[in-house]
């Protein structure tokens, strides 16, 4: 939880120093009471460190979610032993093979939050909308960042500026929702298992 509070941060952080860059590169150069270009190095040099601590702590944030969604994978065979399509493996590897990391985790994820809810909370839209903003964002964020390495012209560069801003939105949200999709699956899981067994068939 503090790492996703954490990702929200930088992403916060990213887009409050991405329109600073993005205002201050719009202003012409070098004319009286306006922007250096010494001015605009400073702001871009900060917009990519900004980039680097989002980078770090979505790294230490995945390490730490995919260990968490694998046990709580884990937890769910006891709940429900024939209730999975895939093996529980996938916890971990579907998050890693490229592609099959589009739909597996949210298919695991389903399995899990099946398993684990009662008859009265199996809702399933906290997830969904969740699990699509981050694939938007994961899409999305790959065609501007490499948009943003390609850009050789101030206008290029703005307009590529524009596109990360939007992503590291799209981010922001997907790891609020994370927050709260993790919150309200351990809770369910805690609290199936102080229900202890159901009675035999």
């Amino acid at each position: 939880m503090i790492l996703l509070g954490l990702v929200i941060v930088t992403d916060a952080f990213a887009v409050w120093q991405g329109n600073h860059w993005y205002q201050l590169s719009g202003r012409p150069l070098q004319d009286f009471g306006s922007v250096t270009s010494r001015e605009i190095s400073a702001a871009d040099t900060l917009y990519r460190a900004s980039g680097i601590m989002q980078d770090a702590a979505s790294v230490a944030t995945a390490v730490l979610f995919v260990v968490w969604f694998h046990r709580t994978r884990v937890n769910a065979e006891v709940f429900a032993p024939d209730g999975h399509e895939k093996k529980r493996g996938w916890a971990i590897w579907g998050w890693l093979v490229p592609v099959v990391n589009l739909w597996f985790p949210r298919r695991i994820a389903l399995d899990i939050w099946d398993a684990s809810a009662d008859r009265n909370s199996r809702s399933t839209a906290l997830l969904n909308w969740w699990w699509a903003l981050w694939v938007a964002n994961l899409l999305f964020g790959r065609v501007a960042g490499r948009f943003y390495a390609r850009a050789e012209g101030l206008d290029e560069i703005r307009g590529a500026v524009a596109g990360l801003m939007a992503s590291d939105l799209v981010d922001l949200a997907a790891a609020v929702l994370a927050v709260f999709f993790v919150l309200r699956l351990t809770r369910m899981q805690h609290e199936k298992a102080l229900r202890g067994p159901g009675p035999a068939a």
